[in-house]
């Protein structure tokens, strides 16, 4: 009969790999969140602003500040 192998020192090897890999895809993933949570923000603001529009509004952009005069 053979002898079991110790595997110990290539599944340490591994975890640092696997840990890296986690980390990458955790990150990737969140900026996929992000990025489509900013998409949607930008369809939405564009919805309200083309909605506005065919009103017949005039002021559906952004307001603007404008500073008191000296």
């Amino acid at each position: 009969m053979t002898q079991p192998q110790d595997h110990d020192e290539d599944d340490d090897e591994g975890d640092g790999s696997r840990r890296t890999t986690n980390i990458v895809l955790a990150i990737f993933f969140l900026a996929v969140v992000a990025a489509g949570y900013w998409l949607v923000d930008a369809m939405v603001a564009q919805r309200r602003a083309d909605d506005c529009a065919a009103q017949g509004r005039r002021n559906c952009g952004a307001p603007v500040v404008v500073p008191p005069p000296r």
